[in-house]
């Protein structure tokens, strides 16, 4: 059955506002409510409708895709999926709206995952380059071994919650302009585990669970970057009533390299050279991440040149055979301090080339540092 016009249910034009939107709401879920009306199934289905339509017009990212796109647009928004595999949908909100909770109140709890916890590992990029282990210290929950997670001190009893007699919800009646509603809460004395304890695990206090450190290693692969999040399942806090414990999350921090500078798998390295290197040509040696590589400066070479030393990069993560490369950008280092001989060589070097430069010291202080070989 085709669904009908948002609008046209909760009988508001589309240039309606808010408070018009949810003055109709109001209105018609107090008619057409189920509480108002048992065992009405037709009223059932008009509520659902109405909540419905009001989740869509109420919010405005959502309207405006349903009056873009209709229902496709607005499917995309309604339903189960909000609240995630547990929640309780479009009824949840319209009870958070009457009764300040979810319908039907909490649901009696039973075993419950352990949370998920972060550990920032920092490594450097030769760890990145080859792979590394890192044994880390990671304080968590971990379950009591006195009481091995049941709460009560070993040999004494559990009991029965009294208040809600075990089933961790308790029945209240409240009025509101619907009249007398009937709702279900959490049992505030038990908290939802139908249970009680008289007598407290005296080294858990109750808990179940106790801090402890536990020394972990963690295996980091060729390649990882700061976008990279490691998995250690089992590792995280320990769950409650039986529940598995969570996850250790281990969030990878590359530390900055005093000579490399890294862009994805490629590496960048600034290298000085002579100017006669660099105006003859030359071969010389540079210190990669890994190893030493053998880089040819051609004659004539300007500084600011960059060379691409192929597969002496950083591997790609998952893909460890796959490298990407060096590029090493050349500087011409220019001396500061010359002997005669070199001035000498350099003078005549500048008039070969016809190049004003400065004309030479002839000071006392200079041929004393000419006599010193400075």
């Amino acid at each position: 059955m085709a669904k009908r016009d948002y609008y046209e249910v909760l009988g508001v034009s589309r240039g309606a506002s808010v408070d018009e939107i949810k003055r109709a709401f109001r209105k018609l879920a107090a008619k057409y409510h189920p509480d108002a009306n048992p065992g009405d199934h037709e009223a059932e289905e008009k509520f659902k409708e109405i909540n419905e339509a009001y989740q869509t017009l109420s919010d405005p990212d959502k309207r405006a895709r349903y009056d873009q796109f209709g229902h496709a647009g607005a499917d995309g928004f309604s339903g189960f999926g909000e609240q995630g595999d547990f929640g309780f949908g479009p009824f949840g909100d319209i009870f958070d709206m009457f009764f300040g909770q979810t319908a039907g109140g909490s649901r009696r709890a039973g075993p419950e995952r352990g949370a998920d916890l972060r550990y920032d590992l920092t490594v450097t990029l030769e760890d990145v380059a080859s792979g590394v282990e890192k044994e880390i210290r990671v304080v968590r929950d971990e379950v009591c071994s006195h009481c091995h997670g049941n709460q009560a001190e070993p040999g004494t009893r559990i009991e029965t919650c009294p208040d809600c007699k075990g089933r961790g919800q308790v029945d209240r009646i409240s009025e509101t302009f619907l009249g007398r509603i009937r709702r279900i809460e959490t049992c505030p004395r038990c908290h939802g585990t139908g249970k009680v304890i008289p007598t407290p695990c005296k080294v858990c206090g109750g808990r179940g669970v106790v801090r402890a450190e536990k020394r972990l290693t963690v295996k980091v692969p060729p390649g990882v970057d700061e976008s990279t999040r490691l998995r250690v399942q089992g590792e995280g806090a320990a769950g409650h009533r039986g529940g598995p414990p969570g996850d250790l999350i281990v969030f990878i921090r590359v530390a900055d390299h005093p000579k490399f500078r890294r862009e994805g798998e490629d590496l960048w390295l600034d290298q000085e050279i002579g100017f006669a290197q660099a105006a003859l040509g030359a071969e010389i040696t540079v210190e990669g991440l890994t190893g030493t590589e053998t880089l040819h400066i051609p004659a004539g070479t300007q500084s600011g040149t960059v060379f691409r030393i192929p597969k002496a990069g950083l591997p790609r993560l998952g893909v460890p055979l796959h490298r990407g490369h060096l590029n090493v950008r050349v500087t011409i280092s220019v001396p500061t301090h010359l002997s005669a001989k070199e001035r000498e060589v350099l003078r005549h070097w500048a008039e070969i080339r016809q190049e004003p430069v400065l004309p030479e010291d002839k000071s006392l202080l200079r041929k004393f540092k000419d006599a010193l070989g400075r």
